[in-house]
């Protein structure tokens, strides 16, 4: 299909792999950002291996290896630990996905490095400060509306613009946001050499999570990169515009709903930095001294508050030139740490859908439907697990829900 175009709402982790992946296939597209510029949206994010393996495709060669070379450097153990307020550990699951590199294992990342990562090189695909608020699909082009009173014209428009998406409300508007009622809060602590020597070793496996006797759960994250950023980022992309980072261990609070905790937990909108991180210590008090302690290391001007909603699975859809990937689809809790792996994952399936319509080995819309219903099949029940009240026990999976419709 010559000048062929795809435009994608949305330049968060999805949409940027989508245009690196489009790019690298050798097919235009436009990247519309609301955002002027990459910014902080979360801190250490994990990697699996259905996401580590959706970068090696869509990357260029030495993106990849600055991901590589910036990520997690390995832990004793890649899996999800819990252990009770005083330290013991109580269980571990693997992660989901795939099986991982057995060599150099995808583990975590800082996730706006990650993002800047996968700008580089889309300075004429992204269009920062600019926000989609509809679009027109007259079944042979698609006109994108824009909030500065423009529009432009592809081939197919991708909602990657999460879980507000307006793509999503005009293609599917009966596809509803669940508020779950938990909220939480996202800091992180600089981790030094001699703070590291106080903790426990189980806080250095892949993610743990702490209960409190009353219902508060503080969950832990180490980023320690496996090469300086700065470092790695003159020796693979020079001059390219990602920022270096520090070691720092992620410490969340979760705020269950209806928790004893929770119950007692007041607007964390409403409260200063200061008073978010007296609540993190009213949490953790009681607590073994190195899981208190960490509280205690937060930086104040890291801590921000955030709510826990997630998207129903639904129906099956006709195929159009509108399609979706990422959260604007299937937001999912953060439960087993797969929302931006399966965006990963959806981008790379996307890739290779519309590349396959480009080249002439399928037509468009069957190309399309046969990533849709791809995704629904492998990322669908993972949305559904991560919803259910049992997502935190150790023995549980995904394959342990029910999908409706089947026996």
């Amino acid at each position: 299909m010559p000048s062929f175009r795809v435009l994608i709402a949305g330049g968060g982790i999805g949409g940027l792999c989508l245009a690196q992946g489009l790019r690298k296939a050798g097919v235009d597209c436009t990247v519309f950002e609301r955002a002027p510029d990459i910014v902080r949206s979360g801190y250490r994010l994990h990697m699996n291996g259905a996401g580590g393996r959706a970068l090696k495709e869509c990357l260029p060669e030495n993106l990849y290896e600055l991901y590589m070379q910036t990520s997690r450097t390995t832990p004793r153990r890649e899996v999800f630990v819990q252990l009770d307020h005083l330290g013991n550990e109580l269980g571990a699951r693997p992660h989901i996905g795939p099986p991982n590199d057995p060599v150099r294992p995808h583990t975590a990342v800082n996730r706006r490095t990650l993002r800047q990562i996968m700008a580089v090189g889309l300075e004429d695909v992204i269009r920062f400060g600019t926000t989609v608020t509809g679009y027109e699909d007259d079944g042979d082009r698609v006109r994108v509306h824009l909030d500065d009173g423009s529009s432009a014209t592809g081939d197919v428009l991708v909602a990657a613009d999460g879980i507000n998406s307006v793509i999503r409300r005009q293609l599917l508007p009966g596809v509803k946001i669940v508020e779950t009622g938990d909220r939480g809060l996202y800091t992180t602590a600089p981790l030094t050499d001699d703070l590291a020597a106080t903790l426990p070793e189980a806080l250095f496996d892949g993610f743990a999570q702490v209960l409190g006797p009353d219902g508060a759960m503080i969950v832990y994250g180490v980023f320690q990169p496996r090469r300086p950023i700065a470092e790695a980022v003159a020796g693979l992309a020079p001059g390219a515009r990602v920022d270096p980072v520090d070691p720092y261990i992620m410490v969340n609070l979760g705020v269950v709903a209806d928790s004893p905790f929770g119950r007692e937990t007041p607007d964390l909108w409403q409260a200063s930095a200061g008073e978010l991180h007296d609540l993190m210590r009213r949490a953790s008090s009681g607590w073994h001294p190195a899981l208190a302690g960490l509280v205690e290391h937060i930086d104040d001007s890291s801590i921000f508050p955030v709510a826990v909603r997630r998207l129903e699975p639904t129906d099956p859809w006709t195929a159009t030139r509108v399609t979706l990937l990422g959260d604007a689809i299937h937001a999912m809790p953060p439960s087993f740490g797969a929302g931006a792996n399966s965006a990963l994952r959806d981008a790379a399936a996307l890739t290779r859908a519309l590349t396959t319509a480009v080249d002439g080995r399928a037509p468009l819309l069957s190309a399309i439907a046969e990533y849709e219903a791809e995704m629904r099949a492998e990322v669908f029940p993972v949305l559904r697990a991560s919803a259910d009240p049992r997502a935190y026990d150790m023995d549980f999976t995904p394959v342990d829900v029910p999908v409706p419709g089947r026996d």
